[in-house]
């Protein structure tokens, strides 16, 4: 799989690209992972790819013309598309699933006041992390980056994946390790069993226990 991300801002990836399971995924080339900066594609002398919004506003608003520029130099015949910005599709982990079925996705990194409207004609999925506002599009590109590729075969193993939060619509159970005792508090004796069967099923209460307590709506 392949990802370029367009932003204005490289350098707030350096971390995330060099560092744990996505440097890991990146070295051994289970996934391309390019950052590029959209004001290259700028026609303006100055590399200016933002302006003033028409009919008055406060800030600055991210021009057409870059993002154009950039989609049309890097799109492939697979490519799919997708722009992040607040008023998108809320981000799940299904999508993420659904996204790993891609050769080649291009993230749109949105910045300053808001982007010409347009560029939504461009793109094929609009999507947001949650209902908040951040200063860019950089933070949730990297979180949207990062589900994706922990989910390429050959980047996490499969058993970890199986059991996770988010699979089959429940949270995941909770974990325990040494010491077995800790100041009064204690792990669960059917752990200690070595009988996998009760084990399996006093994870899968303790996954629909945690689901309706916490996030009832996954159940719905």
């Amino acid at each position: 799989m392949r990802i370029d991300i367009l932003t204005l801002f490289e350098d707030m990836f350096t971390g995330f690209l060099n560092e744990s399971i996505i440097k890991r995924a990146i070295d051994k080339k289970l996934v391309e992972v390019n950052i590029i900066n959209f004001r290259k594609y700028s026609s303006d002398p100055h590399q200016k790819v933002d302006d003033t919004p028409y009919g008055g506003g406060a800030g600055m608003v991210l021009m057409i013309e870059p993002i154009y520029n950039a989609i049309m130099d890097l799109k492939k015949e697979d490519t799919k598309i997708i722009l992040l910005t607040p008023d998108g599709k809320t981000y799940n982990q299904n999508m993420a699933k659904d996204f790993t079925k891609y050769k080649h996705l291009i993230i749109i990194c949105g910045h300053y006041e808001g982007f010409d409207d347009r560029i939504r004609s461009l793109v094929d999925f609009e999507v947001s992390i949650g209902d908040y506002i951040l200063t860019g599009g950089e933070i949730p590109a990297m979180a949207v980056s990062d589900s994706i590729i922990r989910l390429i075969d050959g980047v996490i193993n499969k058993e970890s994946l199986k059991d996770e939060s988010f699979n089959n619509n429940l949270l995941d159970y909770p974990t325990y390790t040494k010491p077995r005792q800790f100041k009064g508090m204690e792990v669960p004796e059917v752990l200690l069993s070595g009988n996998h069967q009760q084990i399996e099923e006093y994870r899968r209460q303790e996954q629909l226990k945690k689901t309706s307590q916490k996030r009832k709506d996954l159940l719905n």
